[in-house]
């Protein structure tokens, strides 16, 4: 099956060789410090469908972005479509090898166009076809049965149009957590891990996760302990479990995953970005702009001193960038963007380095 390799993701890195400190290399991969989503708010609005992003994944690609983040319920599948063209028109621009593809199963992502009736639609496709019961869906849009999952996959491998995911992510699980309770939870993520496992087994993904919105860093039983998921995943693929990432948003607004302890490892409480190291988990961080609130008012002088003491840096939007690209423990950080001109914006943070840990922290004196 093919997937991105180290051997090509070293390669389409070093095409960028005069970037500063762009590149990381984890789990045998070389991953760009910045990627593209493709999640859009409110996917039933209509004006969703009436753009597209082919042209920014290209313009991604192109200026130096090989990690490309989609899911089923994007756009309700035409997000991940939209990566699949992308690929086809590259052509011989950028193999498979050099790219690191994530989606994530979770939600039911119906179809575009959307169906007359979608609750008619859920019964026809995933109940009667024996994915799963009306119990086992939560609020009419979640569902994470072993069935279901494979489904998912199955199906976006197919929008996509390639043969294997790199990291596929079951996506907030935590959505069910309330419902179920805890033990039960539990044994329906090691059941779900299980399967995972069983597909990368088969080639269908290198890796799998899980993503989360508030799910690391909430309060009370919303709460997932990646200590927990850690152990569900050994119990359902033994030491060499290819459960390596997870998924959580980390801007300049919303700062939890570095700063609050929500997690604990071995009886040690700890962040997640903490919890995360210690478990050998990679972290990918998504809501890089915070889908635009960050930006309601100008960031200070110092903010902008700190982050930029070269003043190359254009906006407020780059900073936000240059803020989560030199956070520690990120491996990579997602930005939605459809737009080419802002595309290579964004990817302007490579002609800087990353500031160095001391002086990140500053930004929490502020």
């Amino acid at each position: 099956m093919s997937r991105a390799t180290a051997e090509g993701t070293l390669g389409f890195a070093r095409k960028f060789s005069a970037y500063k400190d762009f590149y990381i290399r984890h789990n045998d991969l070389v991953f760009s410090k910045l990627g593209l989503g493709t999640f859009v708010k409110e996917p039933y609005k209509e004006e969703n469908y009436l753009f597209h992003y082919i042209e920014g994944v290209k313009e991604a690609i192109r200026n130096g972005i090989n990690l490309i983040d989609t899911a089923s319920n994007y756009r309700y599948g035409e997000s991940e479509r939209d990566i699949g063209t992308a690929l086809r028109e590259l052509g011989d621009e950028v193999s498979r090898e050099e790219l690191i593809i994530c989606s994530k199963g979770g939600f039911i992502q119906l179809d575009f166009p959307f169906p007359a009736n979608p609750y008619h639609w859920i019964d026809e496709h995933i109940i009667e076809a024996g994915l799963a019961t009306a119990e086992d869906i939560e609020l009419d849009q979640h569902c994470m049965t072993p069935d279901f999952l494979e489904w998912s996959c199955r199906r976006s491998l197919e929008h996509v149009g390639i043969d294997s995911f790199d990291i596929y992510y079951l996506h907030n699980p935590e959505m069910q957590k309330m419902r179920l309770g805890e033990e039960p939870f539990y044994a329906a993520v090691e059941a779900a891990f299980a399967r995972f496992e069983q597909l990368a087994d088969e080639g269908l993904m290198g890796s799998y996760g899980v993503a989360v919105w508030n799910g690391f860093t909430a309060e009370g039983e919303e709460r997932l302990s990646l200590e927990r998921l850690v152990e569900c995943a050994r119990r359902a693929g033994g030491d060499n479990h290819r459960f390596r990432y997870i998924q959580l948003p980390f801007n300049m607004g919303k700062t939890a995953a570095y700063t609050q302890p929500t997690q604990s490892v071995a009886g040690e409480p700890c962040t997640i970005l903490q919890a995360a190291h210690r478990l050998g988990i990679g972290v990918i961080s998504s809501a890089s702009l915070l889908q635009m609130k960050l930006f309601q008012r100008p960031f200070s002088a110092e903010t902008g001193a700190i982050l930029d003491a070269s003043m190359t840096l254009k906006n407020d939007m780059q900073l936000a960038l240059q803020f989560v690209r030199s956070t520690p423990g990120i491996v990579s950080s997602l930005v939605g963007s459809k737009v080419p001109v802002h595309i290579r914006e964004n990817a302007a943070i490579s002609q800087i380095r990353a500031i160095r840990p001391e002086r990140y922290n500053l930004l929490y004196r502020l």
